[in-house]
């Protein structure tokens, strides 16, 4: 059966400043910082975690279930997502409010400053696990509302259906006991590697005491790669494909996440599953918004032989769709 992937499904309004947000610091005025930046670029892309993780999976050919909660706005989206393999009958759709926006400026060293209006978002907690559990076996829940991250995490846990937690950006909202209740009995625990920090600051808990509660935990460490770890698997690190250059990091764990979960879902070992995220990955990072990127197979294959060699090749060839 389909991944089902909740959380939020946006409208991206990416703006580009010229120059470093540090230099506009003054680090003892922080607590008075108020700050205009002057951007020269602005474009509207189609995002939200939920949507660019089932976009990527619809890419790869794994027909996901897209779920979340979406304003009268949403239908060119919709019909975008659905050429691309997604599953969008899971949809809540609110008409009286706008579909999510996340609204991002990039400046050249590629840090961001955003904010995101929630918008229909705000309603994920009408969404429950009963209304698709019989057409999936495994739940990502990613970043949405909290209340309705938490809710549909423990319906997961008391229905004994496999499920990702994907914090991510909520870990900053979120105090120790939330993100606690979405971390316990996950089968994946994915975070970059500053979420990690922060997840352990506010839980409490100690590397070791996260790993007596998640199988697998998965850690992206930017330009360094990837980190895997669980209690069966030992510790793995696998390095980035090579980028051919930088336009916009926005979407690039989603589309990780993507590749990753599209490799597991076709067999493939933990490895090759984390080579093929960061394969797509590095297509988005090279890439202006996380679903402007396009799937060409023999181009991809051969970058992956050049970043981890023929027998990665061979072996996540065969878990690709023809």
């Amino acid at each position: 059966m389909p991944i089902a992937v909740t959380g939020s499904i946006a409208t991206d309004h990416l703006m580009h400043f010229p120059g470093r947000f540090a230099d506009q610091m003054v680090v003892d005025q922080l607590d008075r910082m108020s700050l205009s930046f002057l951007v020269d670029e602005l474009v509207i892309k189609k995002g939200g975690s939920a949507g660019n993780i089932a976009f990527g999976l619809g890419v790869l050919g794994q027909a996901p279930l897209l779920v979340g909660a979406v304003g009268g706005d949403f239908a060119d989206y919709r019909q975008w997502l659905e050429r691309h393999g997604v599953d969008c009958s899971a949809i809540l759709v609110c008409d009286d409010v706008h579909t999510a926006r996340f609204v991002c400026t990039t400046d050249d060293d590629m840090r961001q400053i955003g904010s995101f209006y929630t918008g229909a978002m705000a309603r994920s907690s009408q969404i429950h696990l009963a209304d698709f559990a019989d057409r999936t076996d495994l739940v990502l829940i990613g970043a949405s509302d909290p209340d309705a991250m938490v809710q549909l995490t423990a319906e997961c846990r008391a229905a004994g259906t496999p499920f990702a937690a994907d914090v991510s950006q909520q870990v900053a909202r979120m105090d120790g006991e939330g993100i606690r209740s979405l971390v316990e009995g996950a089968r994946y625990l994915m975070t970059n590697d500053y979420e990690w920090e922060l997840l352990q600051q506010k839980t409490g808990w100690t590397e070791a005491q996260v790993a007596e509660r998640v199988e697998i935990r998965i850690t992206t460490l930017g330009e360094h790669g990837v980190q895997i770890s669980g209690r069966d698997v030992g510790e793995l690190k696998v390095g980035v494909v090579p980028e051919t250059g930088k336009v916009d990091p926005t979407g690039v764990g989603d589309a990780f996440r993507a590749g990753f979960l599209a490799a597991t879902a076709g067999g493939l070992s933990l490895e090759r599953a984390a080579q093929l995220g960061s394969l797509v990955a590095v297509h988005v990072l090279e890439t202006d918004g996380g679903q402007e990127w396009h799937w060409d197979r023999a181009g991809a294959l051969a970058r992956l032989g050049e970043a981890y060699g023929p027998d990665a090749v061979k072996e996540i060839d065969a878990a690709l769709p023809a």
